[in-house]
């Protein structure tokens, strides 16, 4: 089945994907012993949370028609589906954010796996402009810019980890 996702539920799943973030990078921070990396992390999380909140404030300021269902929902599933869209963003092998933080060796993985998740970030947020209209359409354009930065921040990081 195809489904359409209205400009609400965009937003909703952006709103998961932030906490996803959030949780996997605090629970990366168990896994980590470099002193930087373990700050960057604690830094990216802190930083997700505001994205949360940028999210949550669009989804609050969008119009009521912007929520009307795009699909026959009887059974109310999209929430759950809506989890699940989330929860799919990187974790793809049917994983959750704690089922992969669990398989972490070490810094090097750490660090691929959060590179991972902020590239699809990126590519996600990309494509919800095109659910967003005006002010929705810039914030969201400066929330990609900060998941770049976060990339960048990323693979620096990787670069130097690396090379010890």
């Amino acid at each position: 089945m195809i489904f359409n996702f209205n400009a609400a539920e965009v937003f909703r799943i952006a709103v998961q994907i932030e906490e996803n973030g959030k949780r996997f990078y605090e629970q990366s921070l168990g896994c980590i012993n470099d002193p930087e990396v373990k700050k960057l992390f604690e830094e990216l999380a802190r930083e997700e949370v505001e994205h949360r909140k940028k999210f949550e404030s669009i989804l609050a300021q969008l119009p009521k028609e912007a929520a009307t269902p795009t699909v026959f929902d009887p059974e109310n599933r999209a929430d759950d589906y809506i989890k699940m869209m989330a929860d799919q963003h990187v974790f793809v092998k049917g994983s959750s954010v704690d089922d992969e933080v669990c398989k972490l060796t070490d810094m090097k993985e750490a660090l691929k796996l959060a590179i991972d998740f902020e590239k699809d970030s990126v590519i996600f947020f990309l494509s919800m402009q095109d659910a967003a209209d005006g002010k929705g359409k810039e914030l969201i354009n400066l929330l990609v810019k900060e998941e770049q930065e976060h990339l960048r921040r990323l693979s620096a990081e990787l670069r130097r980890v690396s090379r010890k």
